[in-house]
């Protein structure tokens, strides 16, 4: 298997993750790319028409994206215990965290860019109240009930812990959880883990 890689992103760490947990890192190559939203990689066009990281070519041949299908397939090969649980409110509540964890991260994305690529003058500050409200109520929520953050590791627990390493390797909103100490504790827990200690963004 052939990965579109970026050691910096979310959604590739996410990926990784998952194939560092399913025993199948060692089987995917990892091709770097660099990836901007004003500078489009035409390179992988072929692969991703929208040219975006993480993009995985299976043995098979098949072309996939975007980090949800992939995680999906890499745990389908899983021969262990899976990350998205098979049914049940199990596999729904997982599945809504994952949901959670990658619309704090794409509002986190879009501020990024707001602020970092686009020209001071341009700016649109509602624009970027908006999205960092979007991140902020979705923290909230984690610190009122961390519950879902214990227990077997899930593909919803994975998104929330690669975004918010995003957002603090990136110092998007400053340090979020210094008043938030039970989602902090959740999330210092997780990253004992070797999948996630192997996968912290760089860059």
């Amino acid at each position: 298997m052939k990965l579109a890689y970026s050691a910096a992103s979310p959604y590739v760490r996410k990926v990784m993750i998952v194939a560092i947990e399913a025993g199948l890192d060692s089987k995917i190559e990892k091709l770097p790319m660099a990836v901007r939203p004003d500078q489009p990689n035409a390179a992988l066009a072929t692969d991703n028409p929208l040219m975006k990281v993480p993009t995985l070519v299976t043995d098979a041949g098949d072309k996939l994206f975007d980090s949800r299908v992939i995680c999906a397939y890499l745990d389908g090969l899983n021969p262990g215990a899976k990350l998205i649980p098979e049914s049940g409110p199990a596999r729904w509540k997982a599945l809504s965290l994952e949901a959670l964890g990658d619309g704090m991260t794409d509002a986190g994305l879009l501020v990024r860019y707001e602020t970092a690529l686009r020209p001071k003058e341009l700016q649109w500050k509602e624009w970027i109240d908006g999205q960092t409200k979007k991140v902020m109520q979705g923290l909230d929520q984690l610190e009122k009930d961390t519950s879902v953050l214990s227990g077997p590791l899930n593909i919803g627990q994975i998104a929330v812990v690669c975004g918010l390493g995003w957002m603090k390797f990136r110092n998007v909103f400053g340090d979020v959880l210094a008043t938030r100490p039970k989602l902090a504790a959740a999330i210092a827990k997780l990253e004992e883990r070797p999948s996630f200690k192997a996968t912290v963004p760089q860059g």
